[in-house]
């Protein structure tokens, strides 16, 4: 996809985040078979620490379409909208991250059967390096197991 622009976070991008976060997040749940796990981002992100990240969004004439936020060696969030799902998106928050941090490798846990993510993420260069399990950051009611993944 032509025309997509990553910019910093402004406050009145959190509409649109949430609206992104709630419909990728269900998705990516169903892929792990814990969509009772669900917990919209207006509550995730102050249990999860989202703010304590980079974070930054992907824009395409001038609409907010995904998010990324990242720390020095971890990409911990990227969400893009459904409707914009295999455009693009996540790559070009890839690349941006990539291009944005100097510490290696960089790391990023992916639900272990959330199978899109997985290739955009070999796609980019990480390799899976372990497989963890153990509760679910934000709802510790379920059990998650993580493709731990790496990227030099």
């Amino acid at each position: 996809m032509e025309g997509i622009i990553i910019r910093e976070y402004q406050q009145e991008d959190w509409t649109r985040l949430i609206e992104i976060h709630d419909n990728s997040r269900i998705i990516e749940l169903q892929f792990a078979g814990l969509r009772d796990a669900f917990i919209p981002l207006a509550e995730a992100a102050f249990k999860e620490g989202l703010f304590d990240y980079t974070l930054c969004v992907a824009l395409v004439k001038g609409k907010v379409i995904g998010f990324v936020a990242y720390s020095e060696d971890e990409l911990a969030w990227l969400y893009v909208d459904p409707l914009y799902n295999c455009k693009g998106v996540g790559k070009c928050m890839v690349k941006y991250v990539i291009e944005n941090t100097y510490k290696r490798p960089l790391c990023v846990e992916v639900l272990e059967k959330n199978e899109p993510a997985i290739h955009l993420y070999k796609s980019m260069g990480f390799e899976t390096i372990n497989i963890c399990s153990g509760v679910m950051p934000g709802n510790e009611l379920f059990n998650v197991t993580v493709l731990c993944m790496e990227r030099l």
